[in-house]
């Protein structure tokens, strides 16, 4: 059975009070009481030693001074007897019998010469009273003794008036903390439901969620919290859906890109076997299946370098080596794709600049950039520049080409980006994946790689590669 969180918190704070105020009632009324019983019984004490003193120096026979102790101490409400060894009655002078109603041990007490006090009895005398009872001795022997017996009725009313006003503070403490309990539990409440709210909506999918933090407590801590957790989770998910976004498109370029050159190469395959293409342009088909072949094969190798880079599976054999050699080496694989489109490759460098890296992989990069720069110029020139500055080797990798949009600069290191669709179908770098390669082999590297284009007036590549 589920208990609601004000009924929690209404009879945990009531039992406290009731507890608390069971102690302290309890407690204060026995102080209270034992307090005034104290009093009662010290002044009867007072009295019975200034009666018995007395009694050594007055006059025997003589009972004038008796009565003036009568009318004094009836005025405050207490009356006394005198008494003989046997325990009779020997002032007033009220009844032959004895009087004194004294238990047995507290008849040995008094026969050793020790007073007996209770504060508070109502068996023996037919009220409640406080009495004390104090030995007169004659040496070692017991010859009487005094016995003053003062009503205690006014003294348990006001216990009983206490005991009401404690119980009157109890039953209004009791409702105050209903009424407070009630206004804590609902806003208490009302919070968690905002809370339950939220999370139905994140279950729901919904991240756009904002719960109210301005509380200075335990929940207001926890709502910060809930509400940084829930701008990650909308982050995360804006992400996913990015990255699922990118990866049907990845599918779909990648399927796209393949079937081209497959259906060139089975188509051309098919017709040499079949004997279908003439016997001069066989030479020509078995190059282009070699140059879609080749095609298929980068377009894989630059999957697998991806993945190798992203789960740290790529070792780096980082040599010193003179930046013109690489250069040239680029300027050679290249040189024929870039006068297919009247394109210039040339080299700005100094022959003692070097460069501290891995040959291959920076063969890669260079490669990856100019490759890119060839797509994207006609009639222009590319250069390729080495440079020292301090402590960096510096390569600028420059075109005259179409340049690129500066809201799409950014975009160019995703891996499945393509800045322009229309551009899907030309011969080389179609795939955003190359340049994404680009920039983790830099930073495998240690190095930074920038980026500055104009739309129309071509791009300029940066990488700065630390020395040794």
């Amino acid at each position: 059975m589920k208990i609601k969180f004000f009924y929690q918190i209404l009879i945990s704070h009531i039992s406290i009070l009731i507890l608390a105020f069971l102690i302290l009632s309890f407690s204060f009324s026995q102080f209270v009481e034992n307090y005034i019983f104290q009093n009662k019984v010290e002044e009867l004490d007072d009295y019975g030693e200034q009666i018995l003193k007395d009694l050594t120096v007055r006059l025997e026979g003589t009972e004038s001074f008796l009565e003036e102790y009568s009318q004094i101490l009836k005025t405050r409400h207490i009356q006394y007897i005198l008494f003989n060894y046997e325990g009779n009655v020997i002032y007033p002078q009220l009844q032959s019998a004895p009087l004194i109603k004294l238990t047995e041990s507290e008849w040995k007490t008094i026969s050793k010469g020790n007073r007996v006090s209770v504060k508070h009895d109502i068996k023996r005398f037919g009220q409640e009273v406080t009495y004390v009872a104090l030995p007169f001795m004659q040496g070692d022997r017991l010859a009487g003794g005094v016995l003053l017996l003062s009503p205690i009725t006014g003294a348990m009313d006001m216990v009983r008036q206490l005991n009401r006003f404690l119980l009157y503070t109890i039953v209004i403490s009791l409702s105050a903390s209903i009424l407070i309990s009630l206004f804590l539990s609902k806003s208490i409440i009302r919070r968690i439901k905002n809370f339950r709210n939220a999370t139905s909506m994140i279950s729901a999918g919904n991240y756009d969620v904002h719960v109210k933090d301005t509380y200075p407590d335990e929940i207001g801590q926890l709502a910060t919290d809930f509400n940084e957790m829930a701008a990650k989770l909308k982050e995360s998910n804006e992400e996913i859906d990015r990255l699922e976004n990118r990866r049907r498109k990845f599918i779909a370029d990648v399927s796209h890109e393949m079937r081209t050159p497959l259906t060139t190469i089975s188509g051309l395959a098919e017709g040499i076997k079949d004997q279908l293409i003439p016997e001069g342009d066989i030479e020509k088909g078995m190059i282009l299946i070699d140059r879609e072949a080749k095609r298929l094969i980068r377009l894989v190798n630059e999957n697998l370098d991806y993945e190798k880079i992203r789960s740290n599976q790529l070792k780096l054999n980082k040599i010193e080596i003179e930046l013109t050699e690489i250069l040239e080496v680029v300027e050679e694989q290249l040189d024929l794709q870039a006068e297919e489109k009247n394109n210039q490759i040339v080299i700005e460098c100094d022959k003692e600049i070097t460069v501290f890296a891995d040959y291959d992989r920076l063969i890669q990069i260079i490669v990856n950039i100019v490759k890119n720069a060839i797509q994207f110029t006609d009639n222009g020139l590319i250069t390729l520049r080495g440079k020292e500055e301090d402590n960096w080797t510096m390569i600028e990798l420059e075109d005259t080409g179409e340049g690129i949009d500066p809201e799409e600069i950014e975009s160019i290191w995703l891996r499945f980006y393509k800045a322009d669709l229309s551009r899907t179908n030309q011969a080389y770098g179609e795939f955003g994946i190359g340049l994404s390669i680009v920039k983790q082999l830099v930073q495998l590297h240690e190095g930074e790689i920038e980026v500055s284009s104009e739309k129309g007036k071509g791009t300029k590549f940066t990488i700065r590669l630390p020395k040794i």
